[in-house]
């Protein structure tokens, strides 16, 4: 012992002897979720088609840190696993053509200092790490240390502009691997809403409205990778703010309590749900009239999304409803069709956010895409897509009157693409006012019989 100080371990040559000594092998399986090394596969082959004779090295990435030592969880770059179904921080592919390559930093294990001195690697500090032989099987491809990479000159920097847009409009289409993920999400999402209703009276009690994100969180993380996105949870006042994400007030019982929420698979494609529910279980009749209104919206934005349609027509078929319902309640200080034209959009103030995007890997998925390729397309099967309709009048905005003022409404759902027209894959979680009140009182009703 030096100055008081226990000596350092890896300086200690009986202690590396005898930590090398006496370890069996745990399972080493590494954890790829089924079909995601097929999928990713023919994600590749999509890849090459659409940019042929291209050597394009992509990073996995790194967490961020928190503070000093300590970092939040590592998620990989989405394109990255689209690409390789492969979840390990650091790790990087090089791709010519089709053919892929991944390079991954190795673990260290027992007869290595590492193991027990490296916090980031070391298997005594992480638990069971996979080999690279591990993940060359797993995956089906070849996996060599990240060290060599360095040795080739190449350097994930990072994806130039026509790459990434070629990504993101090659992931707008989602195979049927993907497709499943996302009904996993979906559901996993619909079962986090029951949850959370659950721990109303609780939330009201006290903790408010971070007792309910927490509910919904915890769920996402024990049957899924987490949320897919900050939890949304807005009580009263808080509703009508699009990203309250702080949820650091009370939940009121006679306030609307705005869930904007979305579980993230283990394959990190995410769900993304919004209902407006009454937190006493009976929607006031000003508060159901927003709602109806709201619901209408969503209604018409729903009826508008089939193959051959413009992206852009779930939109314009919301706000029409949405432009007509304000003016009938007096709060337009134009006409509907100067509110509705380009030069107009008066009715956006209470409306300012997008209604609905495209879904995936990503909540915002696709983002990278042209807009000839977004929003100026047509839908076409296979696309999956959100349609999140609303009203959000501010406490503070004097432009509507006092009963409306402080009252948030939204309603989100997911949708698939067929060839046919569209499947609501959150159909499970019902719109109309009174059936979302009969569906609360039967979420509780079965808690308490069982």
């Amino acid at each position: 012992m030096r100055d008081g100080r226990p000596p350092k371990l890896s300086e200690v040559p009986a202690f590396t002897a005898y930590m090398d000594t006496g370890w069996g092998t745990p399972d080493r399986t590494p954890p790829v979720v089924p079909g995601a090394a097929r999928a990713a596969a023919e994600h590749r082959a999509r890849l090459a088609e659409a940019l042929p004779g291209r050597t394009l090295v992509l990073g996995a990435g790194e967490a961020p840190v928190r503070s000093n030592d300590t970092a939040y969880d590592f998620r990989p770059d989405s394109d990255f696993f689209w690409l390789t179904g492969c979840p390990v921080e650091n790790a990087v592919v090089v791709l010519r053509g089709a053919d892929a390559t991944l390079y991954l930093p190795p673990p260290a294990y027992p007869g290595d200092p590492a193991f027990f001195t490296d916090a980031r690697y070391g298997e005594l500090w992480v638990g069971a790490a996979p080999g690279l032989d591990d993940w060359a099987r797993a995956l089906g491809v070849p996996v060599r240390p990240l060290a060599e990479l360095a040795e080739l000159g190449l350097d994930p920097a990072g994806l130039d502009e026509e790459t990434g847009r070629t990504l993101a409009e090659l992931r707008m289409y989602k195979d049927e691997w993907e497709v499943g993920q996302l009904r996993e999400a979906v559901d996993r999402t619909v079962e986090g809403f029951a949850a959370v209703i659950r721990e109303i009276p609780a939330a009201v009690a006290g903790p408010g409205e971070r007792w309910l994100q927490g509910t919904f969180d915890r769920h996402a993380r024990a049957y899924g990778n987490g949320p897919g996105y900050a939890t949304i949870v807005g009580s009263g006042r808080h509703a009508p703010t699009l990203h309250w994400v702080r949820c650091d007030g009370p939940v009121l019982p006679d306030e609307l309590l705005l869930l904007d929420m979305g579980v993230e698979t283990t394959s990190y494609y995410t769900a993304d749900v919004t209902r407006t529910f009454p937190a006493s279980g009976t929607f006031s009749p000003v508060q159901r009239q927003v709602h109806d209104l709201v619901e209408r919206a969503h209604r018409a934005g729903l009826a508008a999304v089939a193959p051959g349609r413009r992206f852009t027509d779930f939109h314009h078929a919301a706000m029409e409803v949405i432009a007509h319902g304000l003016a009938d309640w007096g709060l337009l200080p134009v006409s509907v069709d100067e509110a509705l034209s380009d030069t107009g959009q008066h009715h956006r103030r209470y409306l300012v956010c997008g209604i609905g995007h495209h879904l995936g890997l990503d909540v915002h998925d696709c983002a990278r895409s042209t807009p000839e390729a977004y929003q100026d397309a047509a839908m076409a099967p296979g696309m999956v897509l959100t349609v999140e309709p609303g009203l959000y009048f501010h406490a503070h905005d004097l432009t509507v009157p006092p009963e409306l003022r402080g009252i948030g409404v939204r309603i989100e759902d997911d949708l698939l693409v067929t060839e046919t027209g569209a499947e609501v894959l959150s159909g499970a979680l019902p719109l109309a006012a009174g059936e979302l009140e009969k569906w609360m009182a039967a979420v509780v009703e079965n808690v308490t019989l069982h």
